[in-house]
């Protein structure tokens, strides 16, 4: 950063079977742009998408302290951002960054839901965004999208998952019907957590609005 401006706060939303800790490497890269984080848990299975999105926008007025926050989402946390969004569209929210967040619905989940045993793993959550995905984006929101093509991942034992995807969620199912097709870069779907050049982007998108 520069000028002595002092950038929004940063919340960063983990995902499926995650835990805030999952956003560390993240954190620590956005930190060192200049920009103040908080990577908050949440119960990914148990509790149902309104009521995590709910107490997202909760744990988002507390942090920001009356300013606005952006908001980076990697997986089912970027879909959570959404269902806060459509929850609560007057929270002052500036850049929001989605990381690999399957808006179209996740193939991936469709097949796992027909088990009856593995259907418990994508909880309840992301079951909830299963009956409605929504390839809107949200109104007057500044988004950026980012994917990953690698495939190296759960997907790959399934045939029914489109390619290409980053092991868990497909390119396509990232694309809004209303924004510009996403930043693919080659990672799959952890390593967006962890990757320089994912966290690169992610720090010029939010200081500048360009990926």
């Amino acid at each position: 950063m520069d000028g002595g401006a002092v950038s929004p706060p940063v919340v960063l939303v983990h995902g499926l079977w995650m835990h805030g800790i999952a956003m560390a490497w993240l954190a620590a890269r956005l930190r060192r742009r200049g920009f103040r984080t908080l990577a908050p848990s949440y119960p990914t299975v148990r509790r149902g998408l309104d009521d995590n999105a709910d107490r997202l926008a909760e744990t988002l007025a507390g942090f920001r302290q009356g300013g606005t926050a952006h908001l980076v989402g990697h997986s089912m946390g970027g879909l959570l951002i959404l269902r806060m969004l459509e929850r609560h569209p007057d929270l002052p929210v500036g850049r929001i960054v989605l990381l690999g967040s399957p808006v179209r619905g996740s193939s991936l989940a469709h097949i796992l839901a027909r088990n009856g045993v593995l259907r418990r793993i994508i909880g309840r959550s992301l079951a909830d965004w299963q009956r409605a995905p929504r390839p809107q984006a949200p109104p007057n929101r500044s988004i950026a999208v980012i994917a990953g093509n690698s495939g190296l991942g759960t997907a790959r034992c399934f045939r029914d998952v489109p390619r290409p995807n980053d092991g868990v969620v497909a390119v396509c199912e990232t694309c809004f019907d209303d924004l510009p097709p996403p930043l693919v870069l080659p990672v799959n779907h952890s390593q967006m957590l962890v990757s320089r050049s994912v966290a690169d982007r992610v720090a010029g998108f939010l200081a500048g609005g360009r990926l």
